[in-house]
């Protein structure tokens, strides 16, 4: 899961940053509402955490141009403001949810989670190919009923080729979905995920393909007739 947070106090920031990036999502972070929605813009997001005081461009604005332009990314509201009236407003603009600081770390991851979860759910998770099993929301992955044990990194490696099944995921889009902005992948850290990913998964009966200068798909292997 790759999560932008859009938030102009630093401290707030890197605290944020710091625990989210810990419970295994990549993490993205901007302090000025015009960086944030060429971020949105320009990137794949399942879900922003957005304040509403920014300089250059304030939250609300943020949201109500990711609205009227269709952009479904789930939006988290981080606020100071306490009255009812900003809440309703923000909501009314298309917000997901709304915390208002100061705010227990625990209570945002799990709406963090739960925002997710729902809008995973309208793409009919668990995913699965073959006799491989992904759900999502809780991080589970099984072969049937047995389930196997992913590294942080395979298992995003697995999201992202699970929901893109028999459609071709460039080195640059798995670069994008493993790293954040300050991280970086090479081609040959690429190629070893792959190859440990493949061994773990192969009982399955789904495969990852290579497509030579393109890059990787997943399928259901084929079996000959009898």
């Amino acid at each position: 899961m790759r999560l932008l947070i859009v938030e102009d106090d630093f401290v707030i920031a890197n605290g944020l940053v710091r625990a989210l990036t810990q419970a295994q999502y990549a993490v993205d972070h901007v302090a000025d509402g015009k960086l944030a929605l060429r971020a949105i813009q320009d990137g794949v997001y399942d879900l922003v955490i957005l304040d509403l005081g920014l300089p250059a461009m304030d939250g609300e604005q943020i949201l109500s141009h990711l609205r009227q332009h269709a952009n479904p990314v789930a939006v988290l509201i981080l606020t100071a403001r306490e009255d009812v009236a900003t809440r309703v407003q923000a909501l009314d603009l298309g917000a997901d949810d709304f915390l208002t600081k100061p705010f227990h770390l625990e209570e945002l991851e799990a709406r963090v989670r739960a925002l997710i979860r729902r809008s995973k759910l309208g793409n009919n998770l668990p995913l699965q190919c073959a006799n491989l099993n992904l759900d999502i929301a809780n991080k589970l992955v099984s072969i049937g009923d047995q389930p196997i044990t992913l590294s942080a990194r395979e298992l995003h490696l697995l999201e992202t080729l699970m929901l893109r099944m028999g459609k071709i995921i460039t080195k640059d889009q798995i670069m994008e979905s493993l790293c954040n902005w300050d991280e970086s992948l090479g081609d040959n850290a690429i190629e070893v995920y792959i190859h440990r990913l493949r061994k773990k998964i192969e009982p399955s009966g789904a495969k990852v393909r290579t497509i030579r200068g393109l890059g990787y798909l997943l399928e259901a292997e084929q079996t000959s007739a009898s």
